[in-house]
């Protein structure tokens, strides 16, 4: 994800799984120390459990997160020779990552093409009628469908930042948006709020 600090592919994928139900810029804050202190799979994966919790915490949900991370790390020495995989379904056998964790190491550590649909992706693809459906892995494949393959990771990233930033989920900054003639939701709610 653009906002996420990293170094390593290993870095990306511990940050993006800290980042679920959390900011980046929370992530942002606690990955310094959590990367001085496990550096690599083999260290992550001879943690005490407590101590990277405590390191985790302002992520919310540490003991989940902490669990994962441990775990992913020691799958990853079993499985990979503590290496992060390039791989789709590589990467799906580890613990704590998901399609979306997935596509954003594949796009940004690998730069392989990769549609990443988190909740804004999911929220502007709706109101831009890019795609009907609520599932992410629906938007995933309607996406890859209307942009070229070289594109995916691109303009997922410019999707979520735009989700981010303008089409927010509450109070969306239509009057900012360069895409409001576009917007089947902003046809439809503009007018009913002039009839309101």
């Amino acid at each position: 994800m653009p906002d996420l600090c990293y170094a390593t592919p290993w870095e990306l994928a511990v940050a993006t799984i800290l980042s679920a139900q959390c900011t980046d810029a929370r992530v942002n804050q606690v990955t310094p120390a959590l990367f001085a202190r496990y550096p690599t799979p083999s260290t992550m994966a001879a943690a005490d459990p407590r101590e990277l919790e405590s390191l985790i915490r302002p992520t919310g949900f540490f003991r989940t997160k902490s669990r994962h991370l441990i775990e992913c790390a020691r799958r990853m020495i079993r499985d990979y020779g503590g290496i992060v995989p390039d791989q789709m379904e590589a990467l799906l056998r580890l613990p704590g990552i998901g399609r979306k964790t997935a596509n954003v190491i594949l796009g940004n550590a690998f730069g392989q093409p990769a549609v990443i649909v988190d909740t804004h992706v999911r929220r502007v693809s709706r109101r831009l009628g890019l795609s009907r459906s609520d599932d992410p892995n629906r938007i995933e494949r309607d996406l890859a469908g209307l942009f070229a393959r070289s594109e995916w990771t691109q303009r997922s990233q410019q999707l979520l930042l735009h989700g981010r930033h303008v089409c927010v989920a509450r109070r969306p900054r239509c009057v900012e948006c360069g895409l409001v003639s576009y917007c089947p939701w902003y046809q439809t709610h503009s007018a009913l709020a002039t009839k309101g």
